[in-house]
């Protein structure tokens, strides 16, 4: 018996059996097609492998609904849940309508297709509707649901919304038996169906602007809420500046701070109120006394964020109104109000958002499909950069518990609860816009400069090092243009207001250049020397880090490079060794995004046309991939993934046979040193001969657009705490090498890079992060994001192996909650 024959019958049984041994969890069938699927030389390795992803849903049955306020990404979830548990093999089926659908049953619970969720991933809201719906909340609307579900043969349920509603499928997941034993009863189904159906399967994912659930560092929306909020705080600054006026803006948040808090980090306010920590007594007076000491600095404008829920401490509300009133009373500066209101729920959703939602997506039918009756229903969510499992109601429980904090007033677990990552954003926030700087000084002399090309988000990390620099006591001193300008002597002293407004611009007001120390090392000593420098924060991309790389290989022959030297990553290709993230690539993430938005808005207006679009990155394919995802290409070209003829030729039957569907386009991305052969041209025309009669083709090089523009308030608030840690950092190490009142550093852990890793914020010696680096091709040699990249190509609809090895496990939200950032 060879696997030829016996497979196909092994299939058709097991397609026969599917449905019944469901309930049973029975898997020798597919145990039996791993078998003969697989060569006897690779049988070793199916110890430890899951079965193949795309006969894990074969027999099953899906519905997903998104419940509650809506939320900008929601859509990209439904569209991840539906492609990739059609991949799997299960039939996927929309709810229309929230829980609410649910109940009526009908035409509002129909099967969907793969076409059916084309065209919405750029668009904001839920296009399967969203209901808040009281008859769901009786039993007798869960018994009608349970109806509705088993007459379909639906036994996994995906969620998507806040607390209330995930709520309410866990208590639907608890009744279930009951519900099914009450059916019986009536007669409304058969005891075969109640058999085949003995189970519910939830998974929830968390859609909220406010981010108010526990668990998660991200709720699916927060992300574009806050670029709506920090597009209208832009305008109004300008405005704000001409009249010299002061503004209060009200935004979302009736019991988390989240939005506030984010928004006055990114936009630099003066104050901030959240209902976590309400202002200490008398803060009237500390109020208008920060106003007055803003404009005494030379500002022309004051603004101050208010959460909707916004409380004293003996928990009477503070309007935005009422803030108002007391700045024109007291201070009488001309103040306008400006509240933001259902605007934050509106416009299309960021890359972040889609991103995370088609993540949040995949993984949530992977936890549907392996789960068994002993599960517990679990919440998909993200912590650092990780898609985790949480128990549900474990977070749903310590999300109650903030708010019963807040009501008995105990506002320091308050904050607390709500996460490192909450309690560090308000930590930042308080030293700067709280704490005056010292007038004690520390006699320390710190530089700041940025290194290789620009990118959105340097000039908030150059003030939040030159700000608490200050606060902390030390003199800070701007260096421009780079490498070079620390060897020519471009250096001056800046102080407070020599950084105001600078979160918000684009760009390096510092200047930047790619030039590196190797040939200067004598003049930069020397100007080190001149100026007392006692330590360095770079800021910049991999020449940053070839350059320190090199200041700590001239410290052998120069003793004056023996001083502390802290790396910030700052790129839009997202390159350097160390970190997950550099500043600067999301807004570029988002440039790329919003551009092939367009451009597939006139691909579906002409049909049957298809964009090649080259982005930049150098040989690393992160934007290309992650502009992929967020943009829906249907393919994405890498150094990192080497192709061949044969996979453009393939990528083009696949767009020819596209053609013949409903969805008339196609978006192919290219990295622009993808390959040195196969160019942006050649592509170009290969696609435009092989698409003679079929497609026809057009190309855009995105080219500078990438490194310009306003920075997202991702990569305003990523600078802000990544410029906080580096200044508290040197701070310490100055104080550690310091012998004798004379600064030697000269360890490998005296020259550091601060970067994202994983779930944490971390310090790297420079010399560690040699051996991870391909400088040849100016890559890290692992890099996380490439694992995503499956999930571009099932997403497009090729048909590929989708490796199920590396499960996510359920884990503790009191175990998660104090990693993150705790170790920093």
């Amino acid at each position: 018996l060879t696997k030829e024959v016996v497979l196909p019958l092994l299939l058709e049984e097991a397609i026969k059996r599917a449905k019944w041994e469901t309930d049973r969890r029975q898997t020798v069938p597919l145990l039996l097609l791993k078998i003969f699927c697989f060569p006897a030389k690779k049988m070793s390795h199916l110890q430890g492998r899951t079965h193949d992803a795309q006969i894990l849903g074969v027999g099953k049955a899906i519905a997903v609904l998104t419940s509650g306020g809506d939320a900008q990404g929601m859509n990209a979830a439904v569209r991840a849940v539906v492609r990739v548990g059609m991949y799997t093999g299960a039939r996927v089926f929309f709810v229309h309508e929230g829980y609410q659908g649910l109940v009526d049953g009908g035409d509002f619970i129909k099967e969907a297709t793969w076409e059916s969720v084309s065209s919405m991933l750029q668009l904001g809201g839920t296009v399967i509707g969203s209901a808040r719906c009281q008859d769901f909340r009786t039993r007798e609307g869960r018994v009608k649901a349970a109806c509705n579900l088993v007459k379909r043969g639906i036994t996994n349920l995906c969620v998507i919304g806040g607390d209330g509603s995930l709520t309410g499928a866990d208590t639907f997941r608890a009744e279930w038996n009951g519900l099914l034993g009450d059916l019986l009863k009536a007669g409304k189904i058969t005891n075969e169906e109640a058999r085949s159906s003995s189970f519910l399967n939830i998974v929830g994912m968390v859609g909220s602007i406010d981010n108010d659930f526990c668990g998660t560092d991200m709720t699916i929306g927060t992300d574009s809420a806050l670029h709506r909020i920090m597009e209208i705080v832009d305008a109004i600054t300008t405005t704000a500046q001409s009249h010299q006026r002061t503004f209060v803006l009200e935004v979302m948040g009736r019991h988390c701070g989240y939005l506030a808090l984010v928004t006055a980090l990114a936009c630099g306010a003066d104050w901030v109120f959240i209902p976590e920590s309400p202002p200490e007594e008398e803060w009237q007076e500390h109020l208008c006394r920060r106003l007055q000491e803003t404009r005494d600095r030379g500002s022309r404008l004051n603004i101050i964020i208010v959460a909707e829920g916004a409380i004293d401490l003996h928990g009477n509300p503070i309007s935005s109104e009422d803030v108002k009133n007391l700045v024109v009373k007291r201070l009488g500066y001309d103040t306008r109000v400006t509240v933001l209101g259902h605007v934050q729920r509106g416009g299309t959703p960021s890359a972040f958002d889609r991103i995370l939602g088609s993540r949040m997506g995949v993984e949530a039918v992977m936890a549907l499909l392996e789960g068994t009756p002993d599960t517990p229903a679990c919440v998909v969510s993200l912590s650092g950069n990780q898609a985790v499992r949480l128990p549900l109601m474990e977070c749903v429980q310590v999300t109650k518990d903030v708010t019963k904090a807040m009501t008995e007033r105990r506002f320091q677990d308050a904050l607390k609860l709500r996460g490192r990552s909450f309690e560090n954003n308000w930590n930042v926030y308080k030293v700067l816009a709280h704490i005056r700087p010292s007038p004690t000084k520390s006699g320390y002399n710190l530089a700041v400069l940025n290194v290789g090309a620009p990118a959105a988000g340097m000039n908030a990390a150059v003030r939040a090092a030159v700000r608490i620099g200050i606060i902390s006591g030390h003199q800070m001193l701007a260096v421009h243009d780079g490498f070079e300008g620390l060897a020519k002597g471009q250096i001056e002293e800046i102080g407070w207001s020599g950084v105001g407004g600078w979160t918000g611009h684009g760009g390096s007001h510092l200047g930047t250049k790619r030039v590196l120390p190797k040939e200067y090392f004598e003049e930069i000593s020397a100007n080190i020397s001149e100026y007392n420098i006692h330590g360095l924060i770079i800021i910049g991309g991999f020449e940053a880090f070839i350059g320190s790389l090199e200041l700590m290989d001239g410290r052998a022959k120069y003793e004056e490079l023996c001083i502390p030297i802290v790396v910030i990553p700052a790129t839009v290709s997202n390159n350097v060794p160390g970190s997950d993230f550099s500043i600067g690539a999301d807004t570029a993430l988002n440039t790329i995004s919003m551009t092939c938005d367009r451009i597939k808005q006139s691909a579906a207006g002409t049909k049957r046309r298809v964009f090649i679009i080259e982005t930049m990155g150098g040989y690393c394919g992160y934007l290309a991939t992650m502009a992929g995802l967020s943009a829906g290409a249907d393919a994405s070209y890498i150094f990192e993934e080497q192709f061949s003829i044969r996979d453009l030729q393939m990528n083009v039957e696949h767009l020819t046979a596209k053609m013949k569907t409903t969805v008339k386009r196609g978006l192919v991305l290219r990295n622009e040193k993808c390959n040195e052969n196969y160019t942006t041209d050649f592509i170009f025309n290969l696609y435009s001969e092989e698409g003679q009669g079929i497609f026809d083709c057009r190309k855009n090089v995105l080219g500078h657009m990438q490194q310009g523009g306003t920075p997202t308030p991702f990569d305003r608030n990523f600078g802000t705490k990544m410029g906080a840690k580096a200044i508290n950092w040197i701070t310490g190490k100055i104080k550690e090498c310091t012998r004798h009142g004379r600064i030697f550093a000269n360890t490998p852990d005296s020259a550091c890079l601060l970067g994202m890793r994983k779930r944490s914020l971390v310090f790297q010696p420079l010399t560690e992060l040699k051996e991870q680096t391909d400088f040849e091709h100016r890559l890290p040699k692992e890099q996380w994001w490439l694992k995503l990249r499956p999930l571009l190509k099932i997403l497009a609809k090729y048909n590929i192996s989708l490796d199920t090895t590396e499960k996510t496990h359920i884990e503790h939200i009191t175990r998660k909650r104090v990693s993150g950032e705790s170790h920093i």
